[in-house]
């Protein structure tokens, strides 16, 4: 079994320190969830166990074998913007990818140009060497990657690609890989539910390790078994999912205050001891001072997670908020609105999700004005105080200090009882310690600055709120806190995203975008909604555009028989596929006789788990040999 060690390690950035004397273990078949409030480090974690950063010190804190493959995915690709998508997603030290890669390449070059000797010359040497390494299988799960991210243009260069296609290039590249350990950074941004769901599966399933930092709360209970937390430079394990890490967490809290109530009580007990008029007459008595002071020090360092507390007022917003009609839009010839309608009342909850490239940030683009109307009537109710969340931060200069960014829209700020808080208390309610208000803004985290941005906005005490892809910088705590503050907020609130547990949270009301200006409304959770139907958001601007290639389907312009190897495997495969249906049968009506053997009934359902994808990776596997036998 293959393992990852690591031990003694520290990391400071600056003057600060990240996190010290971190020690774990990262076994075989481990599915991790990283979690852990923007700034602590989550993101230089990964990049140090990825090799790509260094820990403190001159001793090396990893440890694991000398064959041990580790793939890491960024929140940024970082790729060479000339290389083609093949190129790329094939990228790795693996023989058997390098060999994928060459008979790929090989393959389009037969296909541009059949009649060349060059070529046939080496499509029939790639295919030898595909036959000699029984790389089929590889090949054939590359596709099925490809294909569930919604990659099809494999000669496309990178350089024409968005920042969210280069993201999921990047996931299918470091998935195709098949490491001993994935290490994968917010793997769902700019994926469809459908590919979401997909990729759910295939990590649960996934021969090697996951550790894996993510916002999405659903997604991380359905593939995590262990969740790491970093909190104040240290890293706290639990065992399970999200759900058993909540639970700890709760449990852990209630300890906690139980434990600092009755250092209350002592303290309260001691305190009028000292006041009575001690003195230190005896050693006894001094002794006595002496834990007391220690007492003293102690008091409030036991704390419970801390949390984003928002109590920030807001202003009174009238009944008429915002109004569309028969509202207009279009652009590089794609329509966004279409005669839409759209009316906005005070306390609404709207949802936005969709399609990618379908228009959804551009709707929130035209109610704040940033971009007009093309034609229609907007109207925006006189009492309407907005505050935009965009994908892209505010413009903060780099040497301006947290608290005087702040500064710039209040000194103080009034809460819903009437009375006021300061920016530095704002700031501490931020997670934001004291110490820290003086830093200039460049040296924070990303997420740190996404944190400030969001304060500002908030501070500004909008009455309706537009949040274009929260979850896509912002903290597990940080959005936790955002949702029960928009559980109370008095105003409107329209959120473009893709995050089904924040939806389900927020939202009362959906807008589906599915492109070419067709959007449709739906009245209830994004749960009922997918459960009721399939948005079907495959990455349009990457998957449209090559429909017409003619590399698309590369195997169908050349490949005319199976081969040998394919052959035999074609002969044998429905036998496997029923031997496994039958399997899964068996395995099922065990299950049903097993009463409240609940460990039993585990055992079980991890076989049906584990047949039940392998009988997809066979069906999928007949489907293709299917296309070339000539039984």
């Amino acid at each position: 079994m293959k393992e990852l060690k690591v031990t003694g390690l520290h990391k400071t950035y600056g003057e600060k320190t990240l996190f010290y004397d971190l020690n774990f273990m990262i076994h075989e078949k481990d599915r991790i969830g990283l979690i852990g409030i923007n700034g602590t480090g989550k993101s230089s974690l990964l990049k140090i166990i990825a090799g790509i950063e260094s820990g403190d010190g001159d001793l090396n804190p990893l440890d694991y074998a000398k064959d041990y493959r580790i793939a890491y995915l960024a929140q940024e690709s970082n790729f060479d913007t000339n290389q083609t998508v093949l190129q790329a997603v094939f990228e790795s030290d693996s023989l058997k990818v390098q060999v994928v890669k060459e008979y790929e390449q090989a393959l389009q070059q037969l296909t541009i140009d059949g009649t060349s000797e060059r070529a046939q010359k080496r499509f029939a040497k790639a295919e030898a060497a595909m036959n000699e390494q029984d790389a089929w299988q590889t090949d054939t799960n590359a596709k099925i990657i490809l294909q569930k991210l919604g990659i099809h243009q494999l000669n496309e260069p990178i350089k024409n690609l968005s920042g969210g296609q280069q993201k999921r290039v990047g996931l299918a590249q470091v998935l195709i890989d098949e490491p001993d350990l994935l290490l994968l950074d917010e793997p769902t941004n700019h994926l469809d539910y459908d590919a979401i769901t997909w990729l759910e599966n295939y990590l649960k399933n996934y021969r090697g390790a996951l550790l894996m930092v993510t916002h999405d709360r659903y997604f991380l209970d359905r593939v995590t078994n262990r969740i790491f937390e970093l909190s104040n430079g240290e890293l706290q394990e639990f065992s399970g999912n999200y759900e058993n890490y909540l639970a700890a967490k709760a449990e852990r809290e209630r300890v906690n205050a139980e434990a600092e109530q009755k250092k209350k009580q002592l303290y309260k007990q001691e305190l009028a001891w000292m006041r009575a008029g001690a003195k230190a007459r005896t050693t006894k008595q001094q002794a006595r001072i002496n834990r007391f002071e220690d007492l003293k020090e102690s008091m409030g360092q036991t704390k419970n997670e801390e949390q984003v507390a928002i109590e920030i007022a807001t202003k009174r917003l009238g009944k008429k908020v915002i109004e569309l009609k028969e509202a207009n839009y279009a652009y590089e010839n794609k329509v966004i609105l279409n005669d839409f309608n759209l009316l906005v009342q005070a306390r609404e909850r709207i949802g936005i999700t969709g399609e990618n490239g379908a228009g959804k940030s551009t709707l929130l683009n035209l109610i704040s004005g940033i971009i007009p109307l093309q034609s229609g009537i907007l109207t925006i109710g006189e009492t309407v105080r907005m505050a935009y969340y965009t994908q892209q931060s505010d413009v903060m200069d780099p040497n301006q200090r947290m608290i005087n960014y702040l500064q710039e829209v209040a000194e103080m700020v009034k809460k819903n009882d009437g009375t006021q808080v300061s920016v530095t208390e704002m700031l501490e309610r931020f997670l934001f310690p004291r110490q820290t208000h003086g830093t200039p803004i460049g040296k924070l985290s990303g997420g740190e600055k996404r944190r400030l941005f969001l304060l500002k906005l908030l501070m500004s005490q909008p009455n309706v709120l537009l949040l274009d892809e929260p979850t896509n910088d912002l903290d597990i705590a940080t959005l936790t806190v955002l949702e029960d503050y928009l559980d109370t907020f008095p105003g409107a609130v329209l959120t473009v995203s893709h995050d089904r547990y924040f939806l389900d949270k927020v939202a009362e009301k959906l807008l589906i975008f599915k492109g070419n200006g067709i959007i449709t409304s739906y009245f209830g959770s994004i749960t009922d909604y997918l459960a009721e139907n399939t948005i079907g958001d495959s990455p349009t601007s990457v998957t449209k555009k090559i429909s017409e290639d003619p590399v698309t389907k590369p195997k169908d312009a050349v490949k005319k028989k199976l081969t040998y190897m394919e052959q035999k495997e074609w002969e044998a495969i429905e036998e496997e596929i029923t031997k496994l249906e039958e399997k899964i049968a068996t395995l099922t009506e065990e299950m049903n006789h097993q009463g409240a053997d609940f460990t039993k009934l585990q055992e079980l359902q991890k076989q049906i788990s584990k047949s039940e994808a392998l009988l997809e990776e066979k069906m999928q596997r007949w489907e293709y040999l299917s296309e070339f036998a000539t039984d």
